[in-house]
C-alpha cells in the first residue's frame, strides 16, 4: 500500500516527533508499504523519507514548481513529481496514495488531512486517513472534531472515521482493516 503522509516542513519542539517519524518509517517499510509525501528535505517530511529510504523502502515526493525552486526537495527519493501547484500537489499525491496519515505538522498538515478526509466523507474515494497522535498532539483538535458533531455540523460517522492512534504500527492495523462509512449524500 502507498501511503501519504503529512507532516511538518519543521521539526517541531520535541525530539519525540521526529522519533515518531522514524518509528513510521520501520512499520511501513516492515509492512510492505511505499510513502507518498511533500517531497522535501527538511523537518519531519525529511526525516520519514531518510528512514524509509535507509530501510530498503520507495518514497514519492510530490512538490510544486515554486518549492523546487528554493531548493528544499529531497534529491534522493524513488521518484519525484514536479507539479504546477499546491492543488495539483493534493490532487498527485491522491491519486498515488491509498490511504493517508496526518504526523504533527502546521496548518498545511492539517489542510491536507482534511481535503482527504472531506473527499472520503463525500465519496470521492474510499481510501482511509489517520492521525499518528503523538504524544497527545491532536487531542485537542478530536475533541473539537466531536464538538462539532455534537453540534450536528457533521455526522457521527463522519467524525469517527478518521483512524486515531499514537503507535504506528496500531495506526497501520487500522488502516488496513478500514471499512468506509456510506457516502454523505447516499
Amino acid at each position: 500500500m502507498k501511503i501519504a503522509v503529512f507532516c511538518g516542513s519543521g521539526s517541531g519542539s520535541d525530539a519525540i516527533f521526529a522519533e515518531a517519524a522514524v518509528g513510521m518509517a520501520d512499520a511501513m517499510v516492515s509492512r510492505g508499504h511505499e510513502l507518498v509525501y511533500g517531497g522535501g528535505k527538511t523537518g519531519l517530511m525529511g526525516t520519514i523519507a531518510d528512514a524509509v529510504l535507509e530501510r530498503g523502502g520507495n518514497v514519492y515526493g510530490v512538490m510544486p514548481k515554486a518549492l523546487r525552486d528554493k531548493e528544499i526537495q529531497h534529491a534522493g527519493v524513488t521518484q519525484l513529481y514536479i507539479v504546477d501547484d499546491m492543488h495539483e500537489r493534493k490532487a498527485k499525491m491522491a491519486d498515488l496514495a491509498d490511504a493517508f496519515i496526518a504526523m504533527p505538522g502546521g496548518i498545511g498538515t492539517l489542510e491536507e488531512i482534511f481535503e482527504a478526509w472531506t473527499w472520503g466523507q463525500l465519496g470521492y474515494h474510499t481510501k482511509p486517513c489517520g492521525f499518528l497522535n503523538v504524544d497527545g498532539y491532536y487531542d485537542q483538535l478530536l475533541d473539537f472534531i466531536q464538538h462539532i458533531a455534537d453540534k450536528q455540523f457533521m455526522a457521527q460517522e463522519y467524525a469517527t472515521m478518521v483512524q486515531v492512534d499514537a503507535a504506528p504500527d496500531r495506526l497501520l492495523d487500522l488502516l488496513e482493516t478500514y471499512i468506509p462509512p456510506r457516502q454523505k449524500w447516499s
